[in-house]
C-alpha cells in the first residue's frame, strides 16, 4: 500500500503517514527500521505494509517508493 509522510522525528524515529484518504496512522521505529531508511522528509510518497485492521491497524514497515 502506498502513503505520503505526514510527520517524521528523527530521534525517535518514529512518525506519521497519510493514506491516500487522508487518514493518519502512525508509525514506531521498528516500522522505520525494517524498511532500511535513514531519513524521512514529510511529503515523500513511500509504501508501507500493515498487520490488522480497523484501530488496531499497525504499520510493520515503511518504505520510499521507487519508479
Amino acid at each position: 500500500m502506498q502513503a505520503t509522510a505526514y510527520t517524521y522525528d528523527p530521534d525517535s524515529r518514529s512518525g506519521q503517514v497519510l493514506l491516500d484518504d487522508g487518514t493518519p496512522v502512525p508509525f514506531d521505529a521498528a516500522a522505520f527500521d525494517a524498511g532500511g531508511l535513514r531519513l524521512l522528509r514529510p511529503g515523500q510518497r513511500v509504501r508501507i505494509e500493515t498487520e490488522g485492521t480497523g484501530g488496531g491497524r499497525r504499520i510493520t514497515l515503511v518504505t520510499l517508493v521507487t519508479m
